[in-house]
Formats: C-alpha cells, sequence, structure tokens
C-alpha cells in the first residue's frame, strides 16, 4: 500500500496547480517560492512523476497532475467539511441560517431584525435551500426544516403545532362565503408537501370540488402566497407563514391540521458556539414550541 505524501508537499500541489504558478502558491500558503518549489520536487520524486511541465516563463500541469489534481482537491474539501461538522465554523465567522425561501420571508425575517436590533455585534449569514437534499449542517448552525422531525444525528425543536388554511386576496374573499363557493376558481398548489388541496377540501365537506376548479402548481409556498396577493387565486399555506398580512385574508375558519411541522436544527455532535447559541435561543424563544429531542 502507497504511503501518502505529507499534507504540506500535497497543499503545495493543489496551490500551484490552482494558481499555475510557484510564487502564488507561496504568498497563499505564506512561504517562499522556492519552498513551493522544493516541496512539489520531493513530491514528485516520492510519486515518481512529473506533476508539471516546467517552461522558461510559465507552468502547465502534466497528464499525471491533471488527473490527480481533481483527488486532491475533492480530499481537501471534504476534510474541511469533516473538520467544520465537528469543530463548527471559525470562531469569527457570522451565524449560518439555512431556510426555505417561505420560511425565511414570512418568519425568521421580523424575528432577524427584531434579533438584530438586540444583538448588532452577531454577525448572521442566511442561506437558502428548497428541496430536502439541500440541507445539511456541514456549512451552517442552525436550520429551520418542515417534517415530522425525525432527523437523525441532529437536535430538533419543535415551533408547534402547523396547520394549513387557504388564503387569498381581499377582492377574493368578498366571493367566497363557503367552500363550495371555490367552484371556478383558481386553486395554487406549492408543490412538495404530505397535504394539500384535496385534503383540505374532504375536511371541508367538499370533497372531489378541485375538479370543478383551474389549478396553477408552483415549487415553492412563497410563489403561492404572491400569485394569491395579485388576485390569480387561493392558496393554500402554513398558517405560520402568513402571520398578519394586509395583502391575504382567510376566507374560511375551516384548517386542516398536519402532523409534519417546522422545527429549529442544529447538529447533535458538536455544541454550538456561544454567538449561534444565542440565535438557537431567540428563535427557540420566539414560538411557544413543545419539545426538543435527539
Amino acid at each position: 500500500m502507497r504511503r501518502l505524501p505529507p499534507l504540506a508537499w500535497m497543499q503545495a500541489f493543489e496551490a500551484a496547480a490552482r494558481h499555475l504558478s510557484f510564487t502564488a502558491a507561496g504568498d497563499e500558503l505564506g512561504v517562499t517560492q522556492s519552498a513551493i518549489s522544493q516541496r512539489i520536487r520531493l513530491l514528485e520524486g516520492r510519486l515518481g512523476q512529473a506533476l508539471f511541465i516546467r517552461h522558461p516563463r510559465s507552468l502547465e500541469l502534466s497528464d499525471a497532475g491533471r488527473a490527480w489534481l481533481p483527488s486532491i482537491q475533492n480530499a481537501f474539501a471534504r476534510l474541511e467539511e469533516g473538520t467544520s461538522e465537528v469543530f463548527g465554523p471559525e470562531l469569527g465567522a457570522p451565524v449560518t441560517i439555512r431556510a426555505t425561501p417561505g420560511v425565511q420571508q414570512y418568519w425568521l425575517a421580523p424575528r432577524l431584525c427584531q434579533f438584530h436590533h438586540a444583538h448588532p455585534e452577531i454577525d448572521l449569514r442566511i442561506v437558502t435551500a428548497v428541496w430536502s437534499q439541500q440541507f445539511g449542517l456541514e456549512d451552517a448552525d442552525v436550520e429551520i426544516r418542515y417534517g415530522r422531525g425525525e432527523w437523525s444525528d441532529v437536535v430538533v425543536h419543535s415551533l408547534g403545532e402547523e396547520i394549513m388554511t387557504p388564503v387569498c386576496a381581499p377582492e377574493v374573499a368578498k366571493t367566497l362565503h363557503a367552500p363550495a363557493d371555490l367552484v371556478g376558481h383558481t386553486l395554487l398548489h406549492a408543490a412538495g408537501f404530505a397535504l394539500g388541496w384535496p385534503a383540505w377540501l374532504d375536511v371541508a365537506g367538499v370533497k372531489g370540488l378541485e375538479e370543478q376548479c383551474q389549478r396553477l402548481i408552483c415549487d415553492t409556498q412563497v410563489m403561492t402566497l404572491r400569485l394569491a396577493a395579485y388576485g390569480c387565486g387561493v392558496a393554500l399555506v402554513h398558517r405560520r407563514l402568513v402571520g398578519e398580512r394586509d395583502e391575504l385574508v382567510a376566507p374560511f375558519t375551516r384548517t386542516l391540521p398536519t402532523q409534519e411541522g417546522f422545527w429549529l436544527v442544529r447538529p447533535a455532535r458538536r455544541e454550538l458556539r456561544d454567538v449561534a447559541a444565542t440565535v438557537w435561543d431567540w428563535l427557540a424563544g420566539s414560538d411557544l414550541a413543545a419539545t426538543e429531542s435527539t
């Protein structure tokens, strides 16, 4: 089994290959150009092949160097991910919060505005995920996920029971006095949720009425809410995301309970940094949350 070369040699190769310059690689790694050159020569001696083709005024990768570079870069990326996963971001890094666009705009934004005024010394970074595979805590301190809270290797904190309710523009609401009045209207669907219009119409006593309606399908609730605000139709949305908004009203009192909900999520394998814990506590306290578990 081939013994791996020293890490410093491989770092020198990766930096030089990326810059195609020993001088630039030395500047990046804080060493001299001659130190980079020496490390790469030692590395080439260990591997038994040249990694660069040296020209009088330029540098290019050899075939072997070009073939090996992706493996080295992938290995360094995985080391970085693993380090962040276990030890968290660097001490001075902003607190990173990941959430869907709907949660960001309709639930998170007002709370973070209040948090920022109360804690201006804490830097925040908000990143977006739409689908479940885009979530993952390697590069985030805190996430707000939607589901049943059944994720492994994380601590979850429920933001409370969730219900779904139809909402629409006030002018549209004037035409809706009972669920049966939805006939002929456009039902705005958000893909990716366990419950939707058929389930709400069933509990409202008008099962199958969607067959007498137009439908418009979006991949985020943000879009259904915007279309509803413009009078384009009626959206079925999570009540938590709507709040009190002048451009949207709930025309019916009937709501649909759901076993899914919104959860604060943080990694179980590491302690949150103090600044991240402050953000977590603030968000967890902004709703009457029921449980916290791993």
